[in-house]
């Protein structure tokens, strides 16, 4: 999939999520915001409530659409034979976009309504949902091949290119500006005494800083501005890589953790959906079948 091609692909999933909150959100807004004791009369009741056409619908397509996604990309990184259907990390968009449209659908089959065993299931779906948002932020920070493979620390490495040998080879920068932009470049490995969230916002703004710095000086250079484009193109990658080489371990072991937080979630969250879905069918409660 060329990149022009995966960008539509992620803008279309991203629109399908968008479409669905905001036209259910429109249908049944009146609905939801009548108190639980009033909905019995309300016109739409029989339509949204969760045993409703819509309602349970909403249910059962969210369960199945997460069931789903939770499989395929479980069978897709375990299973050899399945190596070969697309790039794991396309499977794991998808996996992202069903696991995010099926707890969507299954919030609105809940009517805004919880209560009871069944709350248990959707307050861990929602701990699954947050965890994965997390999760897909440290996955990010992790470098990795095109098949979605991790990369190590030396393979990170070998990947870095000399930047002072590119500048000075490929651009017409005069001796001054060219030494101005290597010494704002030159790595800074800054050791901050507080936790991981601040040392990233303390790295982000040392990056930025950066940026401008190389920017004021290629301001008061004679190149052309496509070779300006090019060059902070070509810093901001650097920094981005040197910056995923510091934090290579603690992503690593963040990972690591993540997996104990969003495991049970998931677990417990299927365990009592299954649970529900028995309880419904045995009480006899059907859909349009």
């Amino acid at each position: 999939m060329s990149e022009t091609a995966h960008k539509i692909f992620i803008s279309i999933l991203v629109a399908i999520v968008l479409i669905t909150l905001i036209g259910l959100t429109y249908k049944g807004i009146s609905y939801y915001s009548t108190s639980i004791e009033e909905r019995f009369y309300h016109s739409d009741n029989n339509l949204l409530k969760p045993s409703g056409i819509l309602g349970h619908g909403f249910g059962i397509v969210g369960s199945l659409l997460i069931i789903i996604g939770v499989s395929t990309y479980m069978a897709r990184k375990r299973y050899r034979f399945l190596s070969r259907l697309g790039i794991l990390k396309h499977w794991l968009e998808f996996h992202i976009f069903l696991c995010t449209l099926g707890p969507l659908l299954v919030l609105f089959h809940t009517a805004y309504k919880f209560g009871g065993l069944v709350a248990v299931s959707f307050w861990s779906m929602v701990a699954v949902f947050l965890s994965g948002i997390a999760g897909r932020f440290i996955y990010l920070q992790i470098p990795r091949t095109i098949e979605g493979q991790e990369l190590s620390q030396n393979d990170i490495r070998a990947m870095k290119t000399d930047i002072a040998e590119v500048l000075m080879g490929s651009y017409h920068l005069d001796q001054e500006y060219f030494n101005l932009i290597t010494d704002s470049i030159k790595k800074k490995v800054e050791l901050y005494k507080s936790n991981i969230f601040v040392r990233f916002f303390n790295n982000y703004s040392d990056d930025r800083k950066t940026i401008r710095q190389v920017k004021d000086v290629l301001r008061k250079s004679l190149i052309p501005r496509n070779e300006k484009r090019q060059i902070i193109v070509l810093i901001k990658a650097d920094l981005k890589l040197n910056r995923k080489i510091e934090h290579l371990s603690t992503m690593q072991n963040l990972f690591k953790y993540w997996h104990v937080v969003h495991s049970p979630f998931a677990l417990i969250m299927l365990i009592i959906m299954i649970i529900h879905v028995g309880v419904t069918i045995a009480f006899g409660y059907r859909w349009i079948f």
